[in-house]
């Protein structure tokens, strides 16, 4: 690994959606998450983590250290165990109590075990170096490694107006049985989409967790840069329409703690509709302006896209 990193750092990021959902809720039958208050669209912190996820997991295709914990068709307990075997107690044959019996056992001897067996895992998979993870064998079976802390978080992303999701109907030839088909030369089915929204994410990166939890380094920083301007790139479909990422606005501390709380850099960026009277359609309906001329002390503005 490199350098763990050793500057905080907050940031914004604006992206944009057109004719697609951004990020159903299955509890509304997959329609665009809103704050029901203000109509204000919601895309989930989880949402824009698997983005994030799946960018690395693409660019980097299972290369040493940049493995991903959290994926589709992958159980949690079968990378857990993968630490117990690097570290010699092999644990894939055994029960749920002969294996709990083995690791009280190994923690009595080894005083560090625990430790050990958080930094295979932040050293094997990017995800729990970055985001931190909750790995339950761990916590099954009493070890402190079982839950950790990630430095870098994000925030709901919110719209900077209020959306107005369309239902939109949709016929199919594919009729899906045959008795159906005897009835009927068509299907009907329904999709929901945001004509337009544009959405606003803040962010942190903690050096203080890097350095004493994950070790999360200058080149774990640089690929999650690249992983959030990208993160849609390799991720379009029919149901999202065009996402994309349309500004990524770093704040970088000189300092491990900080030079100045998180929400006054957040209030030096502006989003506002250039008209009111007209609905957002396009970007360029909107002016984003970063008033980084009188940064708090300490503090450095950069605009990554």
């Amino acid at each position: 690994m490199g350098n763990v990193i050793k500057n905080r750092y907050d940031f914004v990021i604006l992206f944009e959606v057109k004719n697609g959902n951004p990020n159903g809720d299955p509890d509304a039958d997959n329609m665009p998450r809103i704050d029901l208050e203000t109509n204000q669209g919601i895309v989930t912190d989880v949402c824009l983590k698997r983005k994030i996820r799946n960018y690395v997991e693409a660019v980097k295709e299972n290369e040493d250290g940049y493995r991903i914990y959290i994926k589709d068709k992958v159980p949690l307990n079968s990378s857990d165990k993968e630490a117990y075997k690097a570290l010699g107690l092999d644990t894939e044959s055994m029960s749920d109590d002969a294996r709990k019996k083995e690791v009280d056992k190994r923690k009595k001897e080894d005083k560090k075990f625990s430790v050990d067996i958080k930094d295979f895992m932040c050293k094997e998979f990017f995800d729990i170096r970055t985001f931190g993870a909750v790995m339950t064998t761990f916590k099954k079976d009493k070890l402190n490694s079982g839950q950790v802390r990630g430095p870098v978080q994000l925030g709901f992303a919110k719209s900077i107006d209020p959306i107005f999701p369309q239902e939109i109907t949709v016929t199919r030839v594919a009729i899906t049985t045959e008795s159906d088909a005897e009835k009927k030369d068509t299907e009907f089915g329904h999709k929901y989409i945001v004509p337009y929204g544009l959405y606003r994410v803040d962010g942190y990166v903690s050096a203080n967790l890097a350095r004493k939890v994950t070790g999360f380094d200058e080149d774990d920083l640089e690929l999650l840069w690249n992983a959030i301007i990208n993160m849609f790139e390799l991720d379009h479909a029919a149901a999202r329409g065009n996402m994309s990422v349309r500004k990524l606005i770093v704040f970088k501390h000189e300092s491990e703690f900080g030079n100045a709380p998180a929400f006054k850099l957040f209030e030096k960026v502006v989003v506002r509709r250039k008209d009111e009277t007209k609905a957002a359609r396009c970007f360029a309906d909107y002016e984003v302006t970063v008033r980084d001329e009188d940064l708090p002390l300490g503090v450095t503005c950069e605009q990554m896209l």
